[in-house]
């Protein structure tokens, strides 16, 4: 196995790829420097994170001296033709390419198409449309390259995924309670959520399954919730029957519901993106029109009555009346006279008014290209910090589920911006640690404040901060560094009974789903529970003998895996998106089941949807070490 990268998550999936899969990983990296002088914090930090690579070599040529399989470290700037050479990708399994920069990963991804036409590839890219034009691309250079090749026993030959895409749901779900936990991918949406216990003693309703126990330390401000040493009064992942029944008190993680992701209508995008017409205009004004607009209709029935003309001619004569643009009514009967007076006034008072609606519907639409403050009455709301890569997917998620958001970014040209200026989110542009920065977005009145910034000193800052000002506001920091996090955890939760406090880990949840992709199988996506990932992955029954032949409650394996859904279809009629004819749940048409009888056997020419945790996965592939239960 091949890594090449220049952050975390390169590391990070390297790491998974060797302790969990026992896999032999080559892992490229630029060279090791530090920190310049001038550089900022976030990008201080990740080449700090970089600097740490020497250590890691040291490590593990010790472990080799031990007979131990360790980590082989290259160090360059760019990963062209010669150092995928040096890393050995011609005679590789598979290559990923989690560089920031898309084209480094496009550009690195061709060279090793054309190295390995038989390399499994799994790539990192931000931009879904070159995501989905690229595996396409490189699939057919296979071809290309080796006619004889048949891409169906490759196993998925090239993979493109988004560490953004992995993780804004876990965020965004992180940030309200209550809000479900969603992976989409490949056509299929899964949905949990979770849930609390009626009263005390009693147990959640566990939905379609449950999927896990959530930590029984909530009410201990100093245990270690959600940690790998938590034991038994930790989460508990892919419990079964027997475990969810005594765990009475506990918060379970129920799966809802099993479907298919239906897309966006064109409308719905177009409407979003559309300036809404109530927008033009303020209240007042509205109303002073709509008050003229009342007057000139009454001087128009008035003219009708007292001249007894037709109604549309009274009308137009009322109307040039208000212009001025009408004779002068000499000699006509005092009514007609009073009338044309007054309407005089009415257009006195029109001119004003329709001046002022020709100014405020200019600067409406200057200002839609300007970015939004937050409306001073504003209340109840989310308090986004950082809208780079992964603050964008989140505001994108968040505005989906209709939540009310305020940007804080201190980057005036960030990615996100854009994405906030045409949904018309209130944004404070800022440095998040200047006084008044975050009085500015209403941190006061918020729900939540979600810290996305790629600094850890930035987020956990804000985040003191903000408890300062409302000590029982909902915290959700993104960290690197998980003993790091799982330090600020509890000391927050010490310090603020109250509050909520979560700590997410952005490579933490990614390197899963990219170490799965790289192992051959289709990885949906993962939710975090807690400080853990339970991950969803979809596998042909055939060849695994833990589950070809045996009933889906046979299949099952507490703390390891457990079926939640099957592709009825017949395999030359089965589509790769997951979501061919789904069916009702009731079985009787080919498509996805996900209501299913615990007597069902399991053929090989099925297709299941998993819920598993890292290491049954691993053990699942036949790789790895014997499953620890619940990791």
């Amino acid at each position: 196995m091949v890594v090449c990268g220049d952050d975390g998550l390169a590391r990070r999936l390297a790491a998974e790829l060797q302790a969990v899969y026992r896999e032999r990983v080559t892992l490229v990296v630029p060279a090791a420097r530090e920190p310049q002088p001038g550089v900022g914090r976030g990008a201080g930090r990740g080449l700090g994170l970089l600097g740490r690579v020497p250590a890691v070599r040291s490590r593990v040529a010790e472990g080799q001296r031990q007979g131990v399989r360790g980590l082989r470290v290259l160090e360059a700037v760019e990963p062209d033709e010669d150092v995928l050479a040096a890393a050995g990708v011609a005679g590789a399994a598979a290559l990923a390419l989690v560089y920031e920069d898309d084209d480094t990963n496009v550009r690195a991804a061709l060279v090793a198409r054309r190295l390995n036409p038989r390399l499994r590839l799994v790539i990192r890219l931000y931009n879904r449309k070159l995501g989905q034009h690229l595996e396409e691309l490189l699939d057919q250079a296979a071809i290309v390259a080796e006619p004889g090749i048949d891409l169906r026993e490759l196993d998925s030959s090239t993979t493109v995924l988004s560490d953004a895409d992995t993780a804004a749901p876990a965020l965004a779900a992180s940030a309200v309670a209550g809000t479900s936990k969603v992976v989409q991918a490949d056509g299929l949406l899964l949905r949990a959520v979770e849930r609390t216990p009626p009263e005390r003693g009693e147990v959640a309703d566990p939905g379609l399954c449950t999927l896990a126990l959530l930590s029984a330390t909530s009410s201990d401000p100093a245990g270690s919730e959600g940690a790998e040493l938590s034991g038994d009064r930790g989460p508990q992942l892919l419990p079964d029957d027997r475990a969810v029944a005594a765990a009475t008190g506990r918060g379970i993680v129920a799966l809802e519901a099993v479907s298919h992701a239906a897309p966006t209508p064109s409308g719905a995008r177009l409407a979003a993106a559309s300036l809404p017409v109530a927008s033009l205009f303020s209240r007042r004004l509205r109303w002073s029109l709509a008050g003229v607009v009342g007057a000139v209709a009454a001087l128009a029935v008035a003219s009708w009555v007292t001249t007894g003309d037709h109604p549309l001619h009274a009308a137009y004569i009322t109307l040039l009346d208000i212009f001025a643009i009408n004779d002068p009514a000499v000699g006509e009967p005092a009514e007609r006279q009073t009338l044309q007076i007054l309407a005089g006034f009415v257009g006195l008072l029109l001119l004003p008014v329709l001046v002022a609606a020709a100014l405020e519907g200019l600067g409406a639409f200057r200002t839609a290209t300007v970015l939004r403050r937050p409306p001073r009455g504003l209340s109840g709301h989310v308090v986004l910090l950082g809208v780079g890569k992964i603050g964008a997917r989140v505001l994108a998620r968040l505005r989906e589920l209709e939540i009310p958001v305020v940007c804080v970014e201190s980057d005036p040209e960030a990615r996100g911006l854009a994405l906030a200026r045409r949904l018309r989110v209130p944004v404070v542009l800022g440095d998040v640690t200047e006084e008044g920065v975050l009085e500015g977005a209403r941190i006061h009145r918020a729900r939540t404040l979600l810290a996305l910034t790629s600094s850890d000193t930035t987020n956990l800052e804000a985040a003191l901060y903000a408890r300062a000002v409302k000590p029982d506001l909902r915290v959700v920091m993104r960290l690197y560094e998980d003993d790091f996090a799982t330090a600020v955890y509890r000391t927050l939760r010490a310090a603020h009974p109250a509050g909520l406090t979560r700590s997410r880990s952005v490579t933490h949840l990614a390197a899963p789903a990219f170490a799965g992709a790289m192992m051959g199988r289709q990885v949906l996506g993962a939710i975090p529970v807690e400080r853990r990932v339970l991950l969803f992955a979809a596998v042909e029954v055939a060849g695994h003998p833990q589950l070809e032949g045996r009933t889906i409650a046979e299949s099952f394996r507490p703390g390891a895996w457990r079926v939640i859904a099957l592709d009825a279809a017949a395999p030359q009629e089965r589509r790769p998106d997951l979501a061919s004819s789904l069916a009702d749940g009731s079985g009787q048409q080919p498509g996805l089941v996900w209501r299913l009888h615990p007597g069902y056997v399991l053929r090989a020419e099925d297709r299941v949807v998993l819920a598993a945790t890292r290491r049954g996965l691993a053990e699942l592939l036949g790789r790895g070490h014997a499953c620890t239960p619940g990791v």
